[in-house]
């Protein structure tokens, strides 16, 4: 048995699925077991090649009554408490980063600013199992009667510095209805009612509010058929990578250096403003580094990527 922890969010789960791949083609006659958040199993049958889900929240005691696993992968983080987590099973073998506190020698060394799929895929090629970057790709679920070629705008975040200010969703809804697109809201139960003043400003219908009315697996249903997602540095964006939906993402503070979608794909597109000369953020509202993204920029960043879109079917065709 193969055991996984990555017991993180949707972002988290997609940036990782390069390397359960790997996991799955190296070891092919074995249990590959992920050990996450119980609430990601809709999208841990999308990416595919795990065979059990075992529920963890976080960090913590993990729940487990099997035999120890014969190979257990940290893909959560530096430790030591995630190494600490998989110890405690008594694995075989714990392939991790070196981490002294927690005892683990082995494995590569850490690097605080590499992206994130590249940090899981450079661990596993570390211990010898090759893993490639670019299998980000997930699979298709059915439409199941979610809204096709819809154009997602999501101004929520589980961290209030990575909102995009909400006057600014209104003035880009009003721009993207403007030009024919078919613009819906999308975000938590929590941000549903900022996601309706958003669309009443700018015009929408009230129809076009989904904050709150989607769970997990038709969320990635409606990303995976719609014409164009525009959102910050959250699992929504990662879900359009996984897709090859047109894409704008809105970084701040985290550079998509560690964070953005792939290079040598140009129908995403991240949009940051760092630079020393920002004004200092002081803990409330959007950071400056995503504050001093207009929309006018946004907007042109949707007609490079809608061009990318054209220019790639073109050549398909």
């Amino acid at each position: 048995m193969i055991l996984a922890l990555r017991a993180l969010g949707v972002g988290d789960l997609v940036t990782a699925a390069p390397a359960l791949r790997a996991l799955r083609a190296a070891h092919p006659r074995e249990e590959l077991v992920l050990v996450a958040p119980g609430w990601l199993g809709p999208l841990v049958d999308l990416v595919g090649g795990v065979d059990r889900l075992v529920d963890a929240p976080g960090l913590g005691p993990l729940p487990w009554t099997g035999r120890p696993p014969r190979v257990a992968v940290n893909l959560h983080g530096r430790g030591p408490e995630s190494h600490r987590m998989l110890t405690r099973i008594r694995p075989d073998r714990l392939l991790a980063y070196a981490c002294a506190e927690a005892g683990h020698h082995d494995g590569p060394g850490w690097r605080a600013h590499e992206h994130e799929v590249d940090r899981w895929c450079r661990l596993l090629d570390w211990y010898g199992i090759p893993a490639d970057h670019a299998d980000l790709d997930l699979r298709r679920p059915a439409p199941d009667g979610v809204p096709t070629g819809v154009t997602v705008l999501h101004p929520g975040s589980k961290v209030p510095a990575k909102r995009w200010p909400p006057d600014r969703f209104v003035a880009l809804a009003r721009a993207l209805a403007g030009r024919g697109h078919r613009v819906v809201l999308t975000g938590s139960a929590d941000e549903r009612a900022t996601a309706a003043r958003i669309a009443a400003d700018a015009g929408l219908p009230a129809d076009a509010v989904l904050a709150g009315r989607t769970d997990l697996g038709r969320l990635a249903a409606l990303v995976a058929y719609a014409r164009l997602v525009v959102s910050g540095d959250t699992g929504v964006a990662h879900l359009a990578t996984g897709y090859r939906t047109a894409s704008v993402v809105l970084f701040g503070p985290v550079s998509p250096a560690r964070w953005g979608p792939p290079p040598g794909r140009p129908r995403h597109r991240a949009l940051w403003v760092g630079g020393e000369d920002l004004p200092r953020w002081e803990g409330v509202g959007s950071h400056p580094t995503l504050a001093a993204i207009g929309v006018d920029e946004v907007v042109a960043a949707v007609d490079e990527v809608e061009r990318a879109v054209r220019v790639s079917g073109a050549v398909a065709a």
